[in-house]
């Protein structure tokens, strides 16, 4: 990694100043009004955020009203870095950074920094320390995000802590609304979680969400909106974490805030390729081996509690090899169902067939009402070490670990604990009911992603799920896969969600629209929805395509598309090119699209037919590399070439 940092100096202070992108289309003007710092952002002109309030608040300091400048910086930020985890693999960062600093009446001091790049925008708050305290337990953000009025949203909702099944919720798993209007009440009254996704008329897309959260601060969502358009940042409920810390935030003096990032674009193109959220951040600590990513099989998905034992979890290991996968998944109860004796039997089988073993935790001490087992192992830094130190000796290579609390500071330092400890004992970390990972990625070497999604289980447990489950895939590369790893859980084959593939919730997408989730759901461990009997029931097509799509990506580009209707991207891997395209639209789509990244004319298609059923064939694409494609309701399209 290079980063250049070279500072021009201080200049004069003046009430209003601006910041633009490195190609001059985004910009970001500061007004300070009667004390209250403001920002508003341009896109080539034309206003993408009105004036959007910005400062903190404690007890006892107010750094949001009653400033004046003291001090203005400016740099031109540049870093190159490399990361397998996210979207593309090699990233150029170039950025124009402004620091202005102010001061109230008592001489408290706040720094806001912005960082502007081609198409996104970070900024965070600096807290020197002042005199004695050397804390600022905060009450309230203020800063904002205040759209025009011909702005349409995308959201979730934040879920009320300590509600649903076994008190489990909030864990980012509520449905989203579509193209509403502005300041619609959220379904639990309590604000919108991130990230979020608004539509500001013809004038193009703006995605908010945030990145950096640590230990050091909580996880933050979005308040509630106004009619005229005002979010906030509103910190987490009192309830969460069954009631135990803070909701608000302390940070040590001196201390940051994490980042606040907007990406914006006249397009969808700048939402599904930002980096933003690792962009600004950096590696909190160095790997302790050079770890290893991949695919998995994971039978409790279709197969649920009734194949945690030795005997199934042979067949999934089994499954794994056959498929040339890397890991199996073993889920909850394992410890009582299989025994930690048999679960060094299965790594031993594993090992011999070049399977890894990977294993379920539940994550609550007192923060919930789940059952599930193994309970207490992940909560407490002794019972964690103990039980990562006998994974270490075993073989185990990752972790999966269940069912957080919220959103609060205390939570936030579990799960860095977790992660912490896991990289001293070489285990790579999913997290599962859980909060979204805000740059944790690059932040943090031997995290793999997390769920953070009404995800793959929902097919198995309601029809409804299956029902919306178009609309639902469409969404995600908009939105909640745009800035952070998806352990979704993709690929369900079964035609009925059951261990016999003859009952249960039935499937509504094609064979070829589950392919296509391989490549658009983008994780870089893909637990997938494959079972045994897919090996004989599926296309010979289906099962190669599943034993050659990777799960770590070089580049990602967006082709086409709207959230909720259709999507059409394409993620490539070393020279070869994965193309998915799937449609929510209830009728048949035909869509002319150009794809000047292939090199050669000859590509494999894998469609539906009429019929819906899953087809393969070479194709040969124009001079122009212009192809029409044919998207069945609830179908879906996959083109491989070079």
């Amino acid at each position: 990694m290079v980063c250049i940092v070279s500072l021009l100096g201080t200049i004069a202070v003046a009430q209003q100043t601006s910041v633009s992108s490195p190609d001059g289309t985004l910009t970001v003007k500061l007004d300070l009004k009667n004390g209250n710092l403001f920002y508003e952002v341009e896109l080539e002109g034309k206003t993408m955020l009105e004036a959007s309030p910005l400062g903190l608040q404690s007890k006892t300091i107010n750094l949001s009203d009653n400033l004046h400048p003291i001090a203005e910086k400016r740099a031109e930020i540049s870093t190159n870095y490399n990361e397998s985890k996210i979207k593309r693999s090699q990233v150029a960062y170039k950025a124009n950074e402004l620091r202005y600093l102010l001061e109230n009446a008592s001489k408290q001091q706040i720094e806001v920094t912005f960082r502007v790049s081609n198409n996104n925008i970070a900024f965070r708050y600096y807290v020197p320390q002042v005199g004695e305290p050397a804390n600022f337990a905060l009450i309230k953000e203020e800063s904002g995000f205040k759209f025009p009025l011909i702005t349409t949203t995308f959201l979730t909702a934040q879920a009320s802590p300590m509600i649903g099944w076994m008190k489990t919720k909030p864990s980012y798993e509520e449905e989203y609304q579509a193209d509403q209007a502005l300041g619609v009440p959220s379904k639990y009254g309590i604000g919108y979680t991130f990230p979020a996704l608004f539509h500001v008329g013809d004038r193009g897309w703006v995605l908010v969400s945030e990145t950096g959260v640590s230990s050091a601060y909580c996880a933050s969502k979005l308040s509630e909106g106004t009619k005229d358009g005002l979010y906030k940042i509103a910190f987490p409920e009192e309830g969460e974490n069954n009631g135990i810390g803070r909701a608000a935030p302390t940070i040590s003096l001196p201390g940051y805030t994490p980042w606040r990032t907007l990406t914006i674009g006249s397009n969808l193109k700048p939402i599904v390729e930002t980096t933003i959220p690792f962009d600004v951040v950096e590696p909190q600590y160095p790997a302790s081996k050079k770890y290893e990513f991949g695919r998995a099989t994971w039978s409790w998905l279709e197969w649920q509690d009734g194949s945690i034992n030795f005997e199934d979890q042979k067949k999934f290991i089994d499954l794994s090899a056959s498929m040339g996968y890397e890991f199996v998944l073993i889920d909850n109860w394992w410890d009582t169902k299989i025994g930690h004796e048999k679960i060094e039997q299965l790594v031993a089988y594993g090992k011999e067939r070049g399977v890894g073993i990977c294993l379920w935790y539940n994550s609550n001490g007192f923060w919930n009402d789940a059952p599930q087992t193994p309970k207490n192992k992940m909560n407490t830094s002794i019972a964690r070490k103990a039980e990562m130190q006998w994974m270490q000796r075993v073989g185990i290579k990752g972790i999966k670990v269940d069912f957080f609390g919220g959103d609060k500071q205390e939570t936030l330092k579990l799960y860095e604990d977790i992660l912490s400890d896991a990289n001293d004992y070489g285990l790579t970390v999913i997290f599962h009911g859980c909060t979204l990972p805000r740059g944790w990625e690059r932040m943090y070497p031997n995290f793999v992603g997390s769920e953070a999604v009404l995800a793959s289980e929902n097919l198995i447990f309601t029809q409804h799920a299956n029902d919306t489950e178009a609309f639902n895939a469409t969404l995600h590369p908009f939105i909640r896969n745009a800035v952070a790893a998806m352990d979704f859980g993709p690929v369900l084959l079964n035609k009925r969600h059951n261990r016999e593939n003859n009952g249960g919730t039935i499937r509504k997408t094609t064979e070829t629209f589950q392919l296509a989730t391989a490549i658009l759901f983008q994780t870089p461990v893909q637990n997938f929805g494959l079972t045994p009997n897919n090996l004989q029931e599926m296309p010979a097509h289906v099962i190669d395509f599943m034993k050659q799509v990777p799960t770590t990506w070089d580049e990602t580009i967006f082709i086409d598309g709207y959230p909720g209707k259709y999507v059409i991207l394409a993620r490539r891997k070393s020279d070869t090119w994965y193309i998915a395209g799937i449609n929510a639209e209830g009728k048949e789509k035909v869509v002319s699209v150009n794809l000047p990244m292939l090199s050669t004319d000859a590509v494999q298609l894998i469609n539906d037919n009429i019929a819906r059923e899953s087809k393969q064939k070479q194709i040969r694409l124009s001079k122009t590399k212009t192809i029409k494609l044919t998207l069945q309701p609830d179908g879906a399209v996959v083109l491989i070439g070079k």
